[in-house]
Protein backbone atom coordinates (compact mmCIF):
# COMPACT_ATOMS: atom_id res chain seq x y z
CA UNK A 1 0.00 0.00 0.00
CA UNK A 2 1.19 3.63 -0.54
CA UNK A 3 2.06 5.67 1.84
CA UNK A 4 -0.85 7.95 3.24
CA UNK A 5 0.09 11.43 4.77
CA UNK A 6 -1.03 11.71 8.37
CA UNK A 7 -2.85 14.79 8.87
CA UNK A 8 -1.94 16.42 12.11
CA UNK A 9 -0.14 19.64 13.72
CA UNK A 10 3.30 18.82 14.06
CA UNK A 11 4.80 20.88 16.81
CA UNK A 12 7.89 22.32 16.57
CA UNK A 13 9.62 19.93 18.43
CA UNK A 14 8.04 16.92 17.15
CA UNK A 15 9.26 18.33 13.54
CA UNK A 16 12.69 18.62 15.20
CA UNK A 17 12.84 14.77 16.71
CA UNK A 18 11.58 13.49 13.20
CA UNK A 19 14.05 15.45 11.43
CA UNK A 20 16.53 14.18 13.74
CA UNK A 21 15.26 10.41 13.33
CA UNK A 22 15.67 10.57 9.47
CA UNK A 23 18.89 12.15 9.99
CA UNK A 24 20.15 8.69 11.19
CA UNK A 25 19.92 7.18 8.23
CA UNK A 26 23.03 5.79 6.36
CA UNK A 27 24.63 7.07 3.86
CA UNK A 28 25.33 5.73 0.27
CA UNK A 29 27.53 3.22 0.02
CA UNK A 30 27.86 3.44 -3.43
CA UNK A 31 29.69 5.88 -5.56
CA UNK A 32 27.80 8.31 -6.94
CA UNK A 33 29.77 7.39 -10.82
CA UNK A 34 27.51 4.79 -10.84
CA UNK A 35 24.48 6.64 -11.40
CA UNK A 36 25.87 8.64 -14.84
CA UNK A 37 25.64 7.66 -18.16
CA UNK A 38 23.44 5.36 -20.43
CA UNK A 39 24.08 2.32 -18.17
CA UNK A 40 23.36 3.20 -14.41
CA UNK A 41 23.75 0.80 -11.55
CA UNK A 42 20.11 0.80 -10.19
CA UNK A 43 20.07 -1.06 -6.76
CA UNK A 44 17.24 -2.68 -5.11
CA UNK A 45 14.38 0.07 -3.98
CA UNK A 46 14.28 0.76 -0.19
CA UNK A 47 11.32 1.97 0.97
CA UNK A 48 10.85 3.87 4.61
CA UNK A 49 8.29 5.64 5.94
CA UNK A 50 10.24 8.59 5.98
CA UNK A 51 12.47 10.11 3.62
CA UNK A 52 15.80 10.89 3.93
CA UNK A 53 16.15 14.69 4.82
CA UNK A 54 20.08 15.74 4.40
CA UNK A 55 19.74 19.57 3.70
CA UNK A 56 22.56 21.69 2.70
CA UNK A 57 21.36 24.97 4.32
CA UNK A 58 21.18 27.56 2.13
CA UNK A 59 23.97 30.23 2.95
CA UNK A 60 24.68 32.82 0.01
CA UNK A 61 27.92 33.55 -1.06
CA UNK A 62 30.71 35.18 1.13
CA UNK A 63 32.00 38.18 0.40
CA UNK A 64 34.49 36.99 -2.33
CA UNK A 65 34.10 33.76 -2.79
CA UNK A 66 32.68 32.37 -5.87
CA UNK A 67 32.31 28.75 -7.80
CA UNK A 68 35.16 27.03 -9.31
CA UNK A 69 34.94 26.71 -12.88
CA UNK A 70 36.96 23.73 -15.02
CA UNK A 71 40.32 24.02 -15.86
CA UNK A 72 41.05 26.65 -18.37
CA UNK A 73 37.62 28.69 -17.37
CA UNK A 74 36.95 32.00 -15.91
CA UNK A 75 33.83 32.69 -14.04
CA UNK A 76 32.36 35.78 -12.81
CA UNK A 77 29.34 37.75 -11.67
CA UNK A 78 27.12 38.50 -14.49
CA UNK A 79 24.79 40.10 -12.62
CA UNK A 80 24.09 40.43 -8.44
CA UNK A 81 21.41 41.16 -6.05
CA UNK A 82 18.63 39.25 -8.20
CA UNK A 83 15.42 37.93 -6.03
CA UNK A 84 15.82 33.93 -6.47
CA UNK A 85 16.74 34.19 -10.58
CA UNK A 86 15.05 30.86 -11.42
CA UNK A 87 15.48 30.64 -15.26
CA UNK A 88 17.41 32.77 -18.11
CA UNK A 89 16.57 33.73 -22.18
CA UNK A 90 19.07 35.70 -23.71
CA UNK A 91 17.19 37.75 -26.89
CA UNK A 92 18.20 38.59 -30.45
CA UNK A 93 19.81 41.31 -29.48
CA UNK A 94 22.10 40.01 -26.79
CA UNK A 95 20.06 41.53 -24.03
CA UNK A 96 19.44 38.52 -21.00
CA UNK A 97 15.83 38.08 -19.35
CA UNK A 98 15.93 36.07 -15.58
CA UNK A 99 12.92 35.47 -14.15
CA UNK A 100 13.23 36.17 -10.60
CA UNK A 101 10.60 33.98 -9.28
CA UNK A 102 9.58 31.31 -6.41
CA UNK A 103 6.80 28.92 -5.48
CA UNK A 104 3.02 30.29 -5.59
CA UNK A 105 0.67 29.44 -2.65
CA UNK A 106 0.00 25.11 -2.40
CA UNK A 107 -2.07 24.95 0.55
CA UNK A 108 -2.83 21.82 -0.31
CA UNK A 109 0.64 20.98 -0.91
CA UNK A 110 1.89 21.02 2.85
CA UNK A 111 -1.13 18.80 4.87
CA UNK A 112 0.30 16.20 6.88
CA UNK A 113 3.72 15.18 8.40
CA UNK A 114 5.40 14.84 5.26
CA UNK A 115 4.13 17.99 3.91
CA UNK A 116 5.57 20.14 6.43
CA UNK A 117 8.85 18.14 6.45
CA UNK A 118 9.07 19.29 2.86
CA UNK A 119 7.95 22.81 3.75
CA UNK A 120 10.22 23.42 6.17
CA UNK A 121 13.04 21.53 3.83
CA UNK A 122 12.34 24.03 1.01
CA UNK A 123 12.77 27.28 3.45
CA UNK A 124 15.86 25.55 4.59
CA UNK A 125 17.20 25.04 1.21
CA UNK A 126 16.46 28.69 0.28
CA UNK A 127 12.98 28.34 -1.43
CA UNK A 128 9.52 29.07 0.05
CA UNK A 129 9.89 32.61 0.10
CA UNK A 130 7.30 34.60 -1.42
CA UNK A 131 7.56 35.04 -5.38
CA UNK A 132 9.12 38.93 -7.39
CA UNK A 133 6.62 37.34 -9.93
CA UNK A 134 8.90 39.45 -12.18
CA UNK A 135 11.15 39.27 -15.33
CA UNK A 136 14.39 41.50 -15.27
CA UNK A 137 15.91 42.70 -18.06
CA UNK A 138 19.97 42.83 -17.98
CA UNK A 139 22.00 44.24 -20.31
CA UNK A 140 25.96 44.38 -20.87
CA UNK A 141 26.44 47.86 -22.71
CA UNK A 142 30.17 47.88 -22.79
CA UNK A 143 31.14 43.66 -23.65
CA UNK A 144 32.83 43.34 -20.65
CA UNK A 145 30.65 40.43 -18.90
CA UNK A 146 28.78 42.32 -16.42
CA UNK A 147 25.51 43.58 -16.99
CA UNK A 148 25.49 47.30 -16.13
CA UNK A 149 21.52 48.12 -16.84
CA UNK A 150 18.86 46.13 -14.81
CA UNK A 151 15.19 46.72 -15.79
CA UNK A 152 11.67 45.25 -14.52
CA UNK A 153 10.65 44.03 -17.91
CA UNK A 154 7.41 42.48 -17.25
CA UNK A 155 5.84 42.43 -13.27
CA UNK A 156 2.90 40.46 -11.54
CA UNK A 157 3.12 37.39 -13.65
CA UNK A 158 2.20 34.43 -11.37
CA UNK A 159 5.46 32.92 -10.78
CA UNK A 160 6.55 33.22 -13.76
CA UNK A 161 9.45 30.19 -15.76
CA UNK A 162 9.89 29.71 -18.92
CA UNK A 163 10.19 32.29 -21.39
CA UNK A 164 10.58 32.39 -25.04
CA UNK A 165 10.24 35.08 -28.26
CA UNK A 166 8.48 33.72 -31.78
CA UNK A 167 8.91 36.85 -34.14
CA UNK A 168 7.75 39.87 -31.78
CA UNK A 169 5.73 38.04 -29.48
CA UNK A 170 7.25 37.16 -26.14
CA UNK A 171 5.52 33.78 -24.72
CA UNK A 172 5.89 33.07 -20.84
CA UNK A 173 5.11 30.49 -18.90
CA UNK A 174 3.11 31.31 -15.38
CA UNK A 175 2.55 28.32 -13.36
CA UNK A 176 -1.20 28.67 -13.99
CA UNK A 177 -1.11 29.34 -17.27
CA UNK A 178 0.62 30.49 -20.79
CA UNK A 179 0.79 34.38 -21.29
CA UNK A 180 1.67 36.66 -24.82
CA UNK A 181 3.35 39.65 -24.78
CA UNK A 182 3.81 42.15 -27.54
CA UNK A 183 7.72 42.69 -28.26
CA UNK A 184 9.86 45.24 -29.73
CA UNK A 185 13.50 44.97 -30.12
CA UNK A 186 15.47 46.50 -27.82
CA UNK A 187 12.98 47.45 -25.57
CA UNK A 188 13.91 47.80 -21.97
CA UNK A 189 9.98 47.05 -20.44
CA UNK A 190 6.70 45.72 -21.52
CA UNK A 191 3.43 47.42 -20.21
CA UNK A 192 1.11 45.94 -22.61
CA UNK A 193 -1.16 43.42 -20.70
CA UNK A 194 -0.39 40.19 -22.02
CA UNK A 195 -2.82 37.79 -23.34
CA UNK A 196 -3.76 34.34 -22.14
CA UNK A 197 -2.77 31.64 -24.36
CA UNK A 198 -3.18 28.57 -22.95
CA UNK A 199 -4.51 27.26 -19.23
CA UNK A 200 -1.74 25.03 -17.24
CA UNK A 201 -2.78 23.06 -14.32
CA UNK A 202 -2.16 24.44 -11.13
CA UNK A 203 -4.38 24.83 -7.97
CA UNK A 204 -4.17 24.56 -4.50
CA UNK A 205 -1.74 21.46 -4.63
CA UNK A 206 0.45 22.11 -7.88
CA UNK A 207 3.22 20.26 -6.57
CA UNK A 208 6.41 20.95 -9.04
CA UNK A 209 4.95 24.68 -9.74
CA UNK A 210 7.35 25.04 -12.55
CA UNK A 211 6.36 25.16 -16.00
CA UNK A 212 8.90 25.84 -18.82
CA UNK A 213 8.10 26.97 -22.67
CA UNK A 214 10.16 26.67 -25.79
CA UNK A 215 9.77 26.75 -29.81
CA UNK A 216 10.67 24.41 -32.20
CA UNK A 217 13.10 25.58 -35.01
CA UNK A 218 10.35 27.13 -37.17
CA UNK A 219 8.30 28.67 -34.59
CA UNK A 220 5.11 26.74 -35.23
CA UNK A 221 4.42 24.97 -32.33
CA UNK A 222 5.34 25.70 -28.52
CA UNK A 223 6.76 22.64 -26.01
CA UNK A 224 5.76 23.07 -22.73
CA UNK A 225 6.77 21.10 -19.30
CA UNK A 226 4.13 20.38 -17.01
CA UNK A 227 5.76 18.33 -13.70
CA UNK A 228 3.32 16.39 -11.35
CA UNK A 229 1.64 16.74 -8.68
CA UNK A 230 3.38 14.18 -6.28
CA UNK A 231 6.42 12.05 -5.75
CA UNK A 232 4.22 8.90 -7.12
CA UNK A 233 0.85 9.58 -7.41
CA UNK A 234 0.34 9.54 -3.23
CA UNK A 235 -2.62 12.45 -3.60
CA UNK A 236 -4.18 10.66 -6.11
CA UNK A 237 -4.83 9.17 -10.20
CA UNK A 238 -7.12 12.30 -10.83
CA UNK A 239 -4.61 14.77 -9.27
CA UNK A 240 -2.16 13.84 -12.25
CA UNK A 241 -4.68 14.68 -15.12
CA UNK A 242 -2.63 16.82 -18.09
CA UNK A 243 0.71 16.37 -15.70
CA UNK A 244 3.64 14.47 -15.94
CA UNK A 245 4.20 15.28 -19.55
CA UNK A 246 5.30 18.02 -22.56
CA UNK A 247 2.77 19.41 -24.22
CA UNK A 248 2.49 20.63 -27.99
CA UNK A 249 1.18 23.86 -28.66
CA UNK A 250 0.47 24.42 -32.45
CA UNK A 251 0.11 28.12 -32.38
CA UNK A 252 -1.85 27.95 -36.01
CA UNK A 253 -5.04 26.42 -34.49
CA UNK A 254 -4.22 27.11 -31.14
CA UNK A 255 -4.50 23.48 -30.32
CA UNK A 256 -2.84 21.73 -27.35
CA UNK A 257 -1.90 17.80 -27.00
CA UNK A 258 0.21 15.37 -25.03
CA UNK A 259 3.50 15.05 -26.86
CA UNK A 260 5.05 12.53 -24.31
CA UNK A 261 3.96 11.60 -20.76
CA UNK A 262 5.23 9.37 -17.99
CA UNK A 263 7.90 12.32 -17.48
CA UNK A 264 7.86 13.27 -13.70
CA UNK A 265 9.27 16.72 -13.60
CA UNK A 266 10.44 17.58 -16.62
CA UNK A 267 12.02 21.15 -16.71
CA UNK A 268 14.93 21.96 -19.09
CA UNK A 269 14.18 21.21 -22.80
CA UNK A 270 16.57 22.28 -26.03
CA UNK A 271 17.00 21.00 -29.39
CA UNK A 272 19.86 19.00 -30.11
CA UNK A 273 22.05 20.65 -32.81
CA UNK A 274 23.07 17.28 -34.64
CA UNK A 275 19.60 15.06 -34.34
CA UNK A 276 17.33 18.09 -34.76
CA UNK A 277 15.55 16.27 -31.78
CA UNK A 278 14.13 17.70 -28.88
CA UNK A 279 15.81 16.75 -25.29
CA UNK A 280 14.91 17.31 -21.94
CA UNK A 281 15.89 16.89 -18.21
CA UNK A 282 14.02 14.97 -16.07
CA UNK A 283 13.32 14.79 -11.76
CA UNK A 284 12.72 11.36 -10.92
CA UNK A 285 11.09 10.03 -8.17
CA UNK A 286 11.98 9.63 -4.37
CA UNK A 287 11.96 7.89 -0.97
CA UNK A 288 13.67 4.61 -2.46
CA UNK A 289 16.82 5.00 -0.85
CA UNK A 290 20.14 6.84 -1.55
CA UNK A 291 20.85 5.18 -4.78
CA UNK A 292 17.41 5.18 -6.86
CA UNK A 293 16.35 6.99 -9.03
CA UNK A 294 18.57 8.71 -11.30
CA UNK A 295 17.46 11.81 -12.35
CA UNK A 296 17.95 11.66 -16.26
CA UNK A 297 18.59 13.10 -19.90
CA UNK A 298 16.35 12.17 -22.57
CA UNK A 299 15.06 13.19 -26.06
CA UNK A 300 11.38 12.89 -26.47
CA UNK A 301 10.04 11.12 -28.87
CA UNK A 302 6.43 12.10 -29.65
CA UNK A 303 3.78 9.83 -28.30
CA UNK A 304 6.28 7.73 -25.83
CA UNK A 305 5.91 7.44 -22.09
CA UNK A 306 8.63 7.15 -20.11
CA UNK A 307 6.65 5.50 -17.52
CA UNK A 308 5.77 7.60 -14.54
CA UNK A 309 3.87 6.64 -11.76
CA UNK A 310 4.36 3.01 -12.24
CA UNK A 311 7.64 2.54 -13.36
CA UNK A 312 11.25 4.20 -13.49
CA UNK A 313 14.06 3.73 -15.92
CA UNK A 314 12.02 1.80 -18.23
CA UNK A 315 9.82 -0.94 -16.72
CA UNK A 316 11.19 -1.26 -13.16
CA UNK A 317 7.71 -1.15 -11.45
CA UNK A 318 7.26 1.06 -8.38
CA UNK A 319 5.31 -1.31 -5.96
CA UNK A 320 3.94 1.91 -4.35
CA UNK A 321 1.63 2.90 -7.07
CA UNK A 322 -1.69 1.28 -6.49
CA UNK A 323 -3.77 0.36 -8.50
CA UNK A 324 -0.95 -1.22 -10.81
CA UNK A 325 -0.76 -0.72 -14.48
CA UNK A 326 1.36 -3.59 -16.80
CA UNK A 327 -0.06 -2.47 -19.75
CA UNK A 328 1.41 1.31 -19.41
CA UNK A 329 4.71 -0.14 -17.72
CA UNK A 330 5.38 -2.86 -20.87
CA UNK A 331 5.59 0.70 -23.27
CA UNK A 332 7.20 2.41 -20.92
CA UNK A 333 10.72 3.36 -22.52
CA UNK A 334 13.78 3.85 -20.69
CA UNK A 335 15.65 7.31 -20.81
CA UNK A 336 19.10 8.16 -22.74
CA UNK A 337 21.73 9.23 -20.16
CA UNK A 338 21.44 9.05 -16.47
CA UNK A 339 22.00 12.23 -14.53
CA UNK A 340 22.79 11.19 -10.90
CA UNK A 341 20.79 9.64 -8.00
CA UNK A 342 18.66 12.82 -6.23
CA UNK A 343 20.96 15.72 -7.96
CA UNK A 344 17.53 18.04 -9.36
CA UNK A 345 19.16 18.63 -13.06
CA UNK A 346 16.78 21.19 -14.18
CA UNK A 347 19.03 23.37 -16.52
CA UNK A 348 19.32 22.31 -20.37
CA UNK A 349 21.29 24.31 -23.30
CA UNK A 350 23.31 22.55 -26.09
CA UNK A 351 26.15 24.64 -27.00
CA UNK A 352 26.65 25.50 -30.87
CA UNK A 353 28.65 28.63 -30.35
CA UNK A 354 32.38 28.79 -31.18
CA UNK A 355 33.96 30.34 -27.88
CA UNK A 356 34.54 27.42 -26.12
CA UNK A 357 34.74 24.49 -29.21
CA UNK A 358 35.32 21.44 -26.91
CA UNK A 359 31.70 22.23 -26.02
CA UNK A 360 30.07 22.35 -29.31
CA UNK A 361 27.18 20.08 -29.89
CA UNK A 362 26.50 18.66 -26.10
CA UNK A 363 24.84 19.35 -23.23
CA UNK A 364 25.04 22.02 -20.13
CA UNK A 365 23.10 21.08 -17.86
CA UNK A 366 22.16 22.95 -14.02
CA UNK A 367 21.94 20.60 -11.11
CA UNK A 368 20.25 21.92 -8.20
CA UNK A 369 21.12 19.51 -5.82
CA UNK A 370 19.70 17.31 -3.43
CA UNK A 371 18.62 17.53 -0.31
CA UNK A 372 17.13 13.68 0.63
CA UNK A 373 20.57 11.81 -0.30
CA UNK A 374 23.58 11.34 2.51
CA UNK A 375 25.89 12.08 1.02
CA UNK A 376 25.28 15.33 -1.35
CA UNK A 377 24.55 15.46 -5.10
CA UNK A 378 24.77 17.76 -7.80
CA UNK A 379 25.67 21.39 -6.99
CA UNK A 380 26.80 21.64 -9.82
CA UNK A 381 26.87 22.51 -13.87
CA UNK A 382 28.16 19.65 -15.98
CA UNK A 383 28.95 18.80 -19.35
CA UNK A 384 27.81 15.86 -20.99
CA UNK A 385 29.81 15.17 -24.66
CA UNK A 386 27.39 14.43 -28.03
CA UNK A 387 28.70 12.20 -30.95
CA UNK A 388 26.41 11.57 -33.93
CA UNK A 389 22.93 13.35 -31.76
CA UNK A 390 24.04 10.53 -29.14
CA UNK A 391 25.22 11.10 -25.44
CA UNK A 392 29.02 10.33 -25.54
CA UNK A 393 31.09 9.30 -22.20
CA UNK A 394 31.09 10.28 -19.02
CA UNK A 395 30.25 14.19 -17.56
CA UNK A 396 31.93 16.68 -16.99
CA UNK A 397 32.63 19.69 -14.54
CA UNK A 398 31.51 23.07 -15.75
CA UNK A 399 31.67 24.39 -12.57
CA UNK A 400 31.64 23.59 -8.62
CA UNK A 401 31.95 24.88 -5.10
CA UNK A 402 28.55 25.70 -4.85
CA UNK A 403 28.74 23.70 -1.56
CA UNK A 404 31.43 24.77 1.82
CA UNK A 405 32.91 21.86 3.51
CA UNK A 406 29.95 22.38 6.33
CA UNK A 407 27.68 21.14 3.75
CA UNK A 408 26.38 24.23 3.57
CA UNK A 409 24.99 26.15 0.23
CA UNK A 410 26.65 29.08 -1.06
CA UNK A 411 24.39 28.58 -3.90
CA UNK A 412 22.32 26.68 -5.99
CA UNK A 413 22.32 26.37 -9.98
CA UNK A 414 19.34 26.42 -11.80
CA UNK A 415 18.51 27.14 -15.17
CA UNK A 416 21.71 27.50 -17.89
CA UNK A 417 21.79 29.16 -20.79
CA UNK A 418 24.29 30.60 -23.53
CA UNK A 419 24.68 34.11 -24.65
CA UNK A 420 25.10 36.30 -27.61
CA UNK A 421 29.33 35.78 -26.93
CA UNK A 422 29.12 32.03 -26.52
CA UNK A 423 29.78 32.35 -22.42
CA UNK A 424 27.81 30.09 -20.83
CA UNK A 425 25.33 32.02 -18.18
CA UNK A 426 23.92 30.28 -14.98
CA UNK A 427 21.42 31.59 -12.70
CA UNK A 428 22.01 31.02 -9.09
CA UNK A 429 18.36 31.02 -6.91
CA UNK A 430 20.27 31.32 -3.52
CA UNK A 431 23.27 33.39 -4.23
CA UNK A 432 20.69 35.55 -6.67
CA UNK A 433 23.22 35.68 -8.44
CA UNK A 434 24.11 34.84 -12.16
CA UNK A 435 27.45 33.59 -13.09
CA UNK A 436 29.44 33.99 -16.25
CA UNK A 437 31.58 31.26 -17.58
CA UNK A 438 33.88 32.16 -20.27
CA UNK A 439 37.42 30.78 -21.33
CA UNK A 440 40.17 32.08 -19.33
CA UNK A 441 42.74 33.45 -21.97
CA UNK A 442 39.69 35.57 -23.37
CA UNK A 443 38.51 38.92 -22.86
CA UNK A 444 34.79 39.52 -22.63
CA UNK A 445 33.27 40.56 -25.65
Amino acid sequence: MPIQPVHFFLPGAGLALLLAMTACTMPSKSPIADSYGSQPQLPKPKSSLLPTVNIAPAKGWPEGKMPTPATGLKVQAFAKGLQHPRWIYVLPNGDVLVAETDAPPKPDDSKGIKGKIMKWVMQRAGSSHPSANRISLLRDNNGDGVAEQKTVFLQNLNSPFGMVLVGNMLYVANTDALMRFPYQAGATQITATGTKVLDLPAGRLNHHWTKNVIANPTGSKLYITVGSNSNVAENGLDQEEGRALIMEFDLANAQARPFATGLRNPNGMDWQPQSGKLWTVVNERDELGNDLVPDYLTSVKDGAFYGWPYSYYGQHVDTRVKPQNPARVARAIPPDYALGNHTASLGLSFYTADLMPHYRNGALIGQHGSWNRKPHSGYKVIFVPFQNGQPFGQPQDVLTGFLSEQGKAFGRPVGVTVDSAGAILVADDVGDVIWRVSPLNTAAK
